[in-house]
């Protein structure tokens, strides 16, 4: 996927910085060459000869090489790249950006270059979270800057919140989309996302709490990968991605239909939390109280869309994906739901309120496959949706 491409890697100052050893690991694993640059702050916590043993390069950190500069070496590292990388972003290189500065060799690159730049940011929660952080990012985004993380967890300040550096893999799978690596690039996935609301009347509803923002995620990522992506969605509160083909719907049957319709399709991610009941005949006028007492609602089964696709006898897509919301023992239901359904994984996540996942920014999941169960720490959910689109793209392209 990045064979033959140039990565210019500028390693920041902070304890993130070890990870960005082994994504030079990665990085040349898929044949992409590595340029390594380590600023002052960055040498503090990596040495410039594991950087350049794993690069397999020279490592540059001086603006005022007289060798390199005497042939505007700044500029040349800064146009010779395919993408320019900073990883980890510190705060302090985010607004030296942000401002325009170029006072070292990396902020001097920063401001040369004319590639574009993909920063992983990694710092302090409080950092993260402080206004001049959130201005400098916004800045950064309207400057056409691409961001990766941060994630959620533990910190070696000992504080929990996000500001994680991205994982190596994860950082890799948005190099991969940034510079136009394409490895579902004639591949048709269909993902299914959002609640559905199944009619009690004309003004009510059954539904759940899905936002629908993980679906759509995973609907990105893929369609960033290449793919050609069908995406049925119920009601969601977020709006559907761009550059996929939008289906809406509001009922588990719709849904059930409109999936029938956009088969066949090489994988299918079905990320919609389908109502499993619905009223049996949902009345054609507003109910109105009345002195009998409570209205007597009598429920239906749902088509079980992710059952009937995962085993299809015919015309089954080569990757079945299910996703289980659960609320207790989530390994064991979700286990037990992959051998009942029939699909290839299940992604489970624990959605119970002490978590805030359901309807918010970050996901915790476990991927169950017939390799057993794979617990993901918490991130963003745009950055699950990269991670199970790698994973996607990895069987799609064996």
């Amino acid at each position: 996927m990045l064979a033959g491409k140039r990565i210019l890697l500028i390693v920041g100052g902070g304890i993130a910085a070890y990870k960005s050893l082994d994504l030079i690991r990665r990085l040349r694993e898929r044949g992409a060459a590595v340029v390594p640059v380590l600023t002052a702050a960055g040498a503090q916590f990596v040495t410039p000869l594991s950087v350049s043993a794993l690069a397999g390069a020279p490592v540059h950190a001086d603006l005022f090489d007289l060798t390199a500069e005497a042939e505007m070496g700044h500029i040349q590292l800064s146009r010779s790249a395919d993408l320019v990388v900073v990883a980890p972003a510190t705060a302090d290189l985010m607004a030296k950006m942000a401002g325009g500065l170029a006072g070292d060799l990396a902020a001097t690159l920063l401001m040369a270059t004319d590639k574009r730049v993909l920063i992983a940011p990694a710092m302090n929660v409080r950092m993260w979270e402080h206004p001049a952080c959130r201005r400098n990012l916004e800045r950064l985004r309207a400057d056409g800057v691409l961001t990766v993380g941060p994630n959620a967890g533990d910190m070696a300040c000992g504080e929990h919140g996000p500001g994680r550096m991205a994982e190596p893999l994860e950082i890799v799978a948005a190099i991969e989309a940034a510079i136009g690596a394409r490895p579902l690039a004639g591949r048709r996935v269909l993902v299914t996302s959002g609640p559905t609301h199944e009619p009690i009347d004309p003004v009510r509803y059954i539904a759940n709490r899905s936002s629908g923002a993980q679906g759509t995620a995973v609907a990105r990522a893929l369609a960033r990968l290449g793919a050609q992506v069908v995406f049925v969605t119920g009601p969601a509160e977020v709006a559907p991605p761009e550059g996929v083909e939008v289906v809406r719907v509001e009922t588990a049957q719709q849904m059930s239909d409109a999936v029938d319709a956009a088969l066949p399709v090489d994988a299918g991610v079905f990320a919609a939390a389908v109502a499993d009941w619905r009223v049996a005949r949902a009345s054609d006028r507003k109910l109105k109280k009345s002195r009998d007492g409570l209205p007597v609602l009598e429920f239906a089964e749902n088509p079980d869309i992710l059952r009937r696709v995962s085993q299809m006898r015919e015309g089954r897509p080569g990757l079945v994906v299910g996703f289980a919301a659960e609320t207790d023992d989530v390994i064991a239901h979700a286990t037990a739901k992959r051998a009942r359904k029939g699909c290839d994984w299940i992604v489970a996540n624990d959605v119970s309120p002490a978590t805030g996942i359901m309807g918010g920014s970050e996901n915790a999941v476990v991927l169950i496959s017939g390799d057993g169960a794979e617990e993901w720490p918490r991130m963003g959910k745009d950055e699950v949706a990269r991670r199970l689109a790698e994973r996607i793209a990895a069987v799609l392209g064996g």
